[in-house]
């Protein structure tokens, strides 16, 4: 058999040159498992609302589940449980991002088994071609694209290297006052993190509908199959005394918050004091 002519050689090796390409793109797509979303651009957000009533004011944030179903319920659960209350954000990068802390960690108050075992959840990675814009809520990760938890930052200007590779889940619908006195603070730099020089608290969250309603997550409490003698439903015990035993959580973190309240307004009496001539 002849040997190929020089232009022939070259011409295969440039085919060749493409195909590996090509096979490296697509396989790194298969193993990663992902198939980005091609969901409008402009999403529609939910009712769906989470408030932060923060250390500079109040910011409310609506959800795009369309985009990222499974992280959306995630964080408006952990929402609805009280979780984020007493947080902060130890993140503050004008232009980029504030980020609000793992709430394993970054709460004053503590949590109670029920929030703890769903902040401890990882959500998977869910990517669109919406594009990271000041406003945007993108949940935080490690390397692994399958890592978040409950730490998530909103966007303080466009960030395009985002797009696609990490999870736009929502949006801020009111509040972007309150981020621009955020981006004023005195920050420290401490590796890739510039974190703002003094504590900026969530004092409150909790969840509701965009006309101010209370919001019922799905899924939250799961309806059983099980009826009552008489035929006509019911729940099962195990789950009624989960709800109870999750209303006490409730009850003893509302306790927990009060005390410290009161303990914070013990020494500020004890300050005052000894400020006097």
């Amino acid at each position: 058999m002849p040997f190929p002519s020089s232009s022939s050689s070259s011409q295969l090796i440039r085919v060749v040159r493409v195909v590996v390409v090509v096979v490296a793109c697509l396989s790194k797509l298969v193993a990663a498992g992902r198939d980005v979303s091609d969901v409008s651009v402009h999403p529609t957000p939910s009712d769906a609302r989470l408030i932060f009533q923060t250390s500079f004011g109040r910011i409310e944030l609506a959800f795009y589940p369309d985009l990222a179903p499974v992280t959306c319920e995630h964080i408006l659960k952990l929402g609805a449980m009280g979780a984020y209350t007493s947080n902060h954000f130890f993140r503050v990068d004008k232009g980029f991002v504030a980020q609000v802390a793992d709430v394993v960690g970054g709460r004053t108050v503590q949590l109670d088994s029920f929030q703890i075992n769903e902040a401890k959840k990882n959500v998977p990675g869910e990517f669109s071609r919406v594009p990271h814009r000041r406003g945007s809520l993108s949940m935080g990760r490690y390397d692994d694209p399958d890592s978040g938890t409950s730490s998530f930052s909103i966007l303080l200007g466009n960030a395009p290297h985002l797009d696609g590779t990490y999870t736009l889940f929502g949006t801020t619908v009111s509040g972007d006052d309150v981020l621009a006195k955020m981006e004023q603070v005195e920050t420290t730099r401490q590796g890739i993190f510039v974190m703002p020089a003094h504590r900026i608290n969530i004092d409150a969250s909790y969840v509701a509908t965009s006309q101010g309603g209370a919001l019922v997550i799905p899924n939250m409490f799961p309806k059983t199959s099980e009826t009552n003698g008489d035929g006509s439903g019911g729940t099962c015990p195990s789950e009624l005394a989960e709800l109870r035993q999750r209303v006490n959580g409730q009850r003893e973190e509302l306790q927990r918050v009060k005390s410290a309240l009161a303990s914070l307004h013990r020494d500020q009496q004890t300050l005052r004091q000894r400020m006097l001539p």
